[in-house]
């Protein structure tokens, strides 16, 4: 069911040029349809960029942690959080 809501937005996003403001600690999701990220701890941008480069090459150690948490990678330090 939630692939096929992505796929929706998307098809939706492409078809009537939208844009969305997508909040969520789903990161495979967030993933699917972002084109530009803002990574927040505690209410402050710790990172922000483009997509793709947020996800393959993340900044800041709290991107390094929540990304090696979501999507099974090795825990980087000792900042893990729950998501």
């Amino acid at each position: 069911m939630q692939a096929q809501i992505v796929d929706l937005l998307r098809d939706l996003q492409r078809r009537y040029r939208l844009a969305y403001v997508f909040i969520s600690h789903d990161l495979r999701v967030v993933r699917a349809l972002a084109n530009h990220l803002l990574v927040m701890k505690n209410g402050r941008v710790v990172e922000e960029g483009p997509a793709r480069q947020v996800f393959d090459r993340p900044q800041h150690p709290y991107t390094q942690a929540l990304l090696a948490a979501a999507l099974n990678l090795e825990a980087v330090g000792n900042d893990i959080v729950s998501i």
